[in-house]
């Protein structure tokens, strides 16, 4: 039973409330008993003062960060990193960067990436590990070179000489390089960002050179080739894309048609069956539905699926002269009950039996040529019946699954016997008169096939009554991820690298790769096993090119070991760019000039290579380490670059490793993290006006509405967030980092502020743990159980554990209970003595750990907190060796302690129902400080470890309660003024004597 009254002693609430607020606990009752002047009572309050040991600290409260963190800079960034890769001898450990765009200033994306990888960086220094980190940017692409048209006013790429844009487009990726390095300097980030050789640029010499030889390796195993086929085409971009360079948009609105098209009943290549079920019709139609009407041009067939049964119905609304009778698959009647009004089945057949059969060619009627060769009906099981019409317009030029289907019919003999009338920019071509005639291509040339030539084809099946019905379509549709603008698929001549014999051996080599989260393993494995191909050419200028000599007579293309030997040769010894600048005349080998002296009748390759090729070569660089290591330990990027960066470095490493040498992964561990989102969740965007630069948050805004937080709290916000998901920021949320901040900083200024200098705390020594208090020791094992964690957690690569351990270990363990209840001791102690001298190992203890645990996470800070521990003056904080120069030694495992946990956890459970009667006391008035009270602890007359250890424990809980004193008393020696009463349950089953059950009964009745 715990009893709270009024002390013996009952000071005046004022009086005692500014004793309890300025001096310990072991002054404040001789304060407030004494009765003296205003005069008298100042000059005694100096008198006190002075006798105690109050903090005393040059650590200051708070700092500007753009006056602190400036000073740090080079001795935690840049200088650091040169000094641990001269003198860590540990372990080599190397984290990979993935190059961000060089086209422009950082965005929040790129803050959240540099600092996940700077905490991991920082923790391998800690523990004495060589890290290998070079930041690198990706130079070449379409991003940049619009970014220099459009600074350059240039709208249309066409209209300057390719060399001008490859000169506008190095000035601007130079310059971004150049303020996207102060801009991660300003994040804190540990680099050599000035050094040679310390950075990579995609635009480097060395660099390209590189991944011209990685590209000629895959060339040498066969794994590249040209091929006109179905690509997926930027109109907006003016260039073929591969799938990692698309987003598809769910709520894209599609213009669909519902088209008919004339059976040609003269075909002798009907089957029986079809002829006997139309006989007599003069007019019989294959309805097909298609959501690109601008592909019904160069349609080249029909497809059926044999084993689905179609329908013939005649419309009884006849919407075409002549008759109204059309075939459509019977399972979609019903769906399709409003574009063919009321109809009756006059007869079913099966697929199978509709191949073969030839219709007439849908615009033959604008034609010259009447007589115009009729298509076929062909089979195709990727026909369903869960959307259209189930007989499917074919377009080769236009479709992937089409362009198969008719190489599995030799349908297509060669690439002329492709029909496509879409060319650059994704307009109508002059070649589409061949099938709609000469009239209507006026109206078609030139335009786009996804705007004006859509709605022109439209227009045309109008006029010839072919349209049945005109539909919005809203569906999942392609875009170009760097324009935002759909885009098509046409048939173009384009490079390709074979995936079909590097994806095995990639899926292999990723069964040793760790992947945080771990679902992301599935992300990757999937896009690769769906790929067969990848198309690496671009039409665009600025790049590394595809060096392949074409001979124009014969429009051969030339790309092989032979020919690179020789065209890398020169490249090599007069720059990349000199395949755009030298004459033809350097780069033929002597072979290919065999029978055609001419080299007017030779051509370089205009196309560049795939920026994702590019980035992709970057491994080349780093370190070949031995025993089957990867040569990067880490790669952490976005959860984007699974179908891209991790994947183009995954295909260029096994795509030119040697055939005897086993499949590996250019990486060991691959790391994602999600978009960071405003605090509605939403996408930033300029047009929602929600974006935040990571720039405005580190150094402030235009005016008081955005404080200048400084890098720690920007780098504390990403080091708390769960980075594996998409995650929100905004004013509040960085306010709550800052406040998280300030509350480790007083934790530390607290401990500096009361462990004394240098000097004195070598004179002091430490106390061993066997001398220490039992608080003293449950913190010291709260300490390690915290340094266990983080420890495990940083490993493990779990920042908000880490931080959220870190914050409960502050906040609780700390400010709310051992901070609290040893200001006494701290205070009014004589430094020599044991019970200040354990505190004040403890404190050390606590203030080594916390700054290794923070110093990954808020490097600033920790440069502070060891530099005024080592008795520098706040001004000279920028001189002397970083805390991150002496290795992270964890504490011994002789402080994990659990019977200091068990007891401390029984004391604080009874600590919380004091504190619980003190409030009742305090609620109404009888009391403003705990001092003011005494605490009395009735102990039944059981035996149980809790009663034993509050008597054993007796004098140090007057601490712990923060009272006047505690004592553990029997009933019936009390007189107090007031008094409130609880009782703590003690564990485990225990027999209850009947006195005490009456005695707590009395207790409670008069209480």
């Amino acid at each position: 039973m715990i009893l709270g009254r009024a002390s013996a002693f009952t000071p005046s609430r004022s009086i005692a409330r500014a004793a309890r607020s300025t001096y310990p606990r072991s002054l404040q009752r001789a304060l407030s008993s004494s009765t003296f002047r205003s005069k008298d009572r100042s000059d005694q309050n100096k008198l006190y003062a002075k006798s105690l040991l109050l903090p005393r600290t040059t650590f200051p409260q708070w700092t500007d960060p753009m006056k602190t963190e400036v000073l740090l800079r080079k001795k935690t960034c840049d200088g650091l990193y040169r000094w641990q890769w001269e003198n860590n001898k540990g372990p080599l450990f190397v984290l990979h960067d993935g190059p961000p765009y060089a086209n422009g200033d950082l965005h929040m994306g790129h803050a959240l990436n540099k600092i996940l990888k700077d905490i991991i960086n920082r923790y391998h220094v800690l523990l004495g590990h060589r890290v290998h980190y070079i930041p690198g940017w990706d130079c070449h692409g379409l991003p940049i070179e619009n970014k220099a048209l459009k600074a350059a006013r240039v709208d249309d790429h066409r209209v300057i000489p390719p060399a001008e844009i490859r000169s506008l487009a190095n000035t601007t990726a130079v310059q971004a390089v150049k303020s996207q390095k102060e801009e991660f300097r300003e994040l804190g980030i540990m680099a050599d960002w000035d050094g040679t050789g310390s950075t990579y640029r995609t635009l480097d010499h060395d660099y390209e050179m590189r991944q011209l030889r990685i590209f000629q390796k895959m060339v040498e195993k066969g794994l590249i080739y040209r091929h006109y086929r179905p690509v997926h085409y930027s109109p907006s971009s003016r260039s073929a894309l591969a799938e990692a360079e698309l987003v598809y948009k769910d709520d894209h609105i599609s213009h669909s048609v519902y088209v008919a098209f004339d059976l040609d009943l003269q075909s002798n290549e009907a089957s029986v069956s079809l002829r006997s079920l139309v006989a007599g019709e003069t007019k019989v139609q294959l309805l097909v539905w298609t959501t690109t009407p601008w592909t019904l041009t160069a349609n080249m067939g029909v497809a059926v699926h044999p084993d689905m049964t179609y329908a013939l119905i005649r419309r009884a609304e006849l919407t075409n002269e002549g008759g109204g009778v059309v075939f459509v698959a019977l399972e979609r009647l019903e769906a399709l009950s409003k574009v063919l009004g009321k109809a009756e089945v006059i007869g079913e057949i099966r697929g199978s039996e509709l191949v073969g059969a030839r219709y007439r060619p849908l615009f033959a009627s604008l034609t010259a040529d009447a007589t115009s060769k009729s298509l076929a009906v062909i089979a195709s099981t990727h026909v369903t019946p869960d959307s259209g019409t189930g007989l499917v317009h074919c377009a080769p030029a236009h479709g992937t699954e089409d362009y198969n289907l008719f190489r599995a019919h030799n349908l297509i003999s060669s690439t002329s016997s492709i029909v496509c009338h879409v060319g650059e920019g994704g307009l109508f071509t002059s070649e589409v008169a061949h099938v709609v005639g000469k009239e209507a291509t006026e109206t078609l040339v030139g335009q786009p096939v996804l705007d004006g030539g859509s709605r022109s084809i439209v227009g045309l099946l109008k006029n010839m009554g072919r349209l049945l019905r005109i539909e919005r379509f809203k569906h999942r549709y392609p875009y170009d991820w760097k324009t935002d603008k759909p885009v098509i698929v046409t048939a173009t001549s384009q490079w390709f690298a074979n995936l079909d014999d590097i994806k095995e051996g990639a899926l292999k080599a990723l069964e040793n790769v760790m992947f945080y989260p771990q679902i992301s393993r599935n992300r990757l494995e999937s896009f690769i096993k769906s790929r067969s191909e990848w198309c690496i050419s671009r039409q665009r200028v600025w790049g590394v090119p595809i060096p392949s000599l074409h001979h124009v007579p014969t429009d051969r293309a030339y790309l092989d070991s032979r020919t690179l030997n020789h065209i890398l040769t020169v490249l090599d010894k007069k720059g990349v760019a000199y395949w755009w600048e030298g004459p033809i005349d350097e780069f033929l080998p002597p072979f290919l000039r065999i029978g055609d002296m001419d080299s007017s009748n030779w051509r370089k390759g205009t196309d560049t290579m795939d920026v994702w090729f590019d980035s992709g070569s970057s491994w080349s660089f780093l370190p070949d380490r031995q025993d089957a290591q990867p040569r990067a330990d880490v790669c952490l990027e976005g959860s984007d670059q699974h179908r891209g960066w991790f994947q183009s470095q995954l295909l260029t490493a096994i795509g030119t490793a040697e055939a005897d040498e086993k499949a590996k992964a250019p990486y060991g561990t691959l790391l994602t993290h999600g978009m960071v989102l405003d605090v509605a969740g939403k996408k930033m965007s300029k047009s929602l006006g929600n974006v935040m630069s990571p720039m405005t948050i580190v150094k402030g805004g235009v005016d008081d509405k955005q404080p200048a937080y400084g890098a720690d709290t920007l780098r504390l916000w990403a080091a708390t967030v769960e980075y594996w998901r998409d995650m929100s920021i905004g004013p509040k949320i960085l306010d709550q980092a800052s406040e998280s901040l300030r509350k480790i900083r007083n934790s530390a200024r607290f401990i500096l502020g009361n462990i004394g200098d240098l000097a004195t705390r070598e004179e002091s020594g430490l106390i061993p743990k066997d001398r220490l208090g039992l608080v003293d020791r449950y913190v010291m094992h709260q300490l390690y159980e915290l340094e266990q964690t983080a420890l495990s957690c940083y490993a493990q690569y779990n920042f908000p554990k880490v931080i959220s351990s870190l914050a409960n270990f502050t906040n609780i363990t700390l400010s709310s209970l051992y901070f609290d209840i040893t200001k006494d001791n701290l205070y009014a102690n004589n430094p020599s003595s044991l019970e200040r001298r354990s505190t004040v190992t403890v404190l050390q203890h606590v203030l080594n750990t916390l700054v290794h645990i923070i110093a990954p996470v808020l490097p600033h800070l920790a440069e502070e907190i060891h530099s005024a521990r080592h008795g520098q003056p706040s001004s000279e904080i920028s001189y002397g060796l970083s805390i991150f120069t002496k290795p992270w030694v964890p504490l011994s495992s002789e402080w994990h302690d659990a019977i200091a946990e068990q007891e401390m956890a029984q004391l604080l459970q009874v600590r919380s129902t004091v504190l619980g009667l003190l409030e009742q006391a305090r609620g109404r008035r009888q009391l403003s400080s705990s001092t003011e009270a005494e605490v009395d602890i009735i102990l039944p007359t059981v035996d149980h470890p809790l009663s034993s250890l509050i008597a054993r424990e007796e004098f140090f809980l007057k601490t712990l309660f923060i009272v006047s004193n505690v004592s553990v008393i029997s009933l019936g020696t009390l007189s107090p003024t007031w008094l409130y009463v609880d009782s703590v349950q003690l564990s485990g089953e225990i027999a209850i004597p009947p006195l005490w059950r009456k005695l707590k009964e009395k207790i409670l009745r008069f209480k």
